[in-house]
């Protein structure tokens, strides 16, 4: 099959939507399928170039296997709305020019919540007569308002039809939620049409390890416990909560709160750490992929953390997966919902309410003082990583896409999900 994808985010970036494109792609390539990706030159979040790229209008390159072609957007740091919307706008201007001057695919999909790509994929599709596939990332632009950048009007008014107007008219859509799902369902979308497609995580690259020596040496974290948040410092994440439960720990000098990644928020978490003398936070600045086990390695417990809001009991963090992948034991904040149903479901740790500081201090205490319980945890959480990995879900992904491209995309919501390989299996396929 010839899959044509759009997304504005892909490696080198770390973010959750280029890591879930391309792992998913290496499986498609591997198994015969020609994948082409058309992304645009890496900068995300900071908005600066990545080293050795330029803003160039076209550059193609091939990475394990897949055809990745890059086109020039206007670039803009991920904060703020008008300049970002000004991005997302360009790139789905120049993205739907490059898909047009592509050979033929049989399938053109796009992923959210860079909502002007499934744009720019919904506009190949009808142009070339070929079916669209919208992977639903995110509620855009609902979780907009939701974390408080911009607040009801006009302008998201008329979004929210015109991503209405995308449900309708693709072939399928695949919702990385139950409760994406259940939203599109409630809203008129039919529900035969929506497949769920959750995240995971590649076992090949994400297994348990011995503390990287030289990393805890350097960040001061020689025998001491560490919570670990690795991901995107961004405005539905809520940090400002982690750093008053790192104030109330301020007495357990052998705890430590390690902050790994980028984003709108980060600056300010450092500048407020700083002001209020935190001395048991580290800051790790953002690491490249490759790096991102050795960062892993450093935590005793994986933090995910979300803004209490309704919108994000929808949301799975795919670092929950990653967590589960290096087997360690995952403490969540964040609304009840999907994600909280995951993790206790699975015996991989512990959830406390979202934006409670209180909770969020005692939790950690608890991981810190029960050392036979936290081995549990993390024993059962790395045995669950099977369930939720990328292949399982490359292959579902797959078959959504072939569906579409044979005409059956109305039906995607009812496709079988494909069994989870063993952990080995999983590890050999990488």
């Amino acid at each position: 099959m010839k899959i044509l994808f759009l997304t504005e985010n892909f490696p080198p970036e770390t973010n959750a939507a280029a890591t879930r494109v391309f792992e998913r792609a290496v499986y498609w390539a591997r198994w015969g399928h020609q994948v082409t990706v058309i992304t645009c030159n890496p900068n995300f979040p900071q908005g600066r170039l990545f080293d050795g790229h330029r803003n160039d209008w076209k550059t193609v390159e091939t990475m394990a296997g897949i055809r990745v072609v890059r086109v020039k957007t206007y670039i803009a740091p991920n904060r703020g709305v008008l300049r970002r919307t000004f991005d997302f706008i360009s790139f789905g201007a120049t993205g739907l020019l490059a898909g047009l001057r592509e050979p033929r695919p049989d399938v053109v999909a796009a992923t959210s919540p860079q909502f002007f790509a499934a744009v720019a994929a919904w506009l190949i599709g009808a142009w070339r007569r070929i079916p669209f596939v919208f992977e639903l990332g995110d509620l855009w632009p609902a979780s907009i308002a939701a974390v408080g950048a911009m607040r009801p009007n006009l302008g998201l008014r008329l979004v929210e039809k015109l991503e209405l107007h995308l449900y309708r008219r693709a072939a399928s859509v695949a919702a990385l939620t139950h409760h994406f799902k259940q939203n599109l369902v409630g809203r008129g979308i039919p529900a035969d049409k929506i497949a769920v497609v959750i995240n995971g995580v590649d076992l090949g690259r994400y297994a348990p390890r011995e503390r990287d020596a030289n990393l805890a040496r350097e960040w001061d974290l020689e025998n001491k416990f560490v919570v670990g948040y690795v991901g995107t410092h961004g405005m539905a994440h809520a940090l400002g909560n982690v750093l008053d439960a790192a104030e109330l720990l301020g007495d357990r000098d052998d705890i430590r709160f390690l902050f790994a990644g980028a984003g709108a928020e980060r600056e300010q978490l450092m500048a407020t750490a700083e002001a209020r003398n935190l001395a048991n936070v580290r800051f790790l600045p953002m690491q490249p992929k490759e790096m991102m086990p050795r960062v892993w390695s450093l935590c005793d417990a994986a933090l995910v953390h979300l803004k209490n809001s309704p919108v994000f009991a929808g949301v799975i963090p795919s670092k929950i997966f990653e967590a589960m992948g290096m087997g360690l034991a995952v403490l969540l904040a964040a609304p009840e919902g999907e994600a909280s149903r995951i993790v206790i479901d699975d015996g991989a740790g512990l959830h406390v309410a979202a934006e409670d500081p209180a909770a969020l201090a005692d939790a950690v205490r608890h991981l810190a003082d029960d050392g036979d319980g936290r081995t549990r945890l993390a024993a059962a959480s790395h045995a669950a990583a099977p369930l939720h990995s990328r292949e399982v879900q490359a292959q579902h992904m797959i078959d959504v896409l072939d569906a579409a491209a044979n005409g059956h995309g109305g039906v995607a919501g009812t496709l079988p999900l494909p069994d989870a390989p063993s952990d080995a299996t999983a590890r050999e396929a990488d």
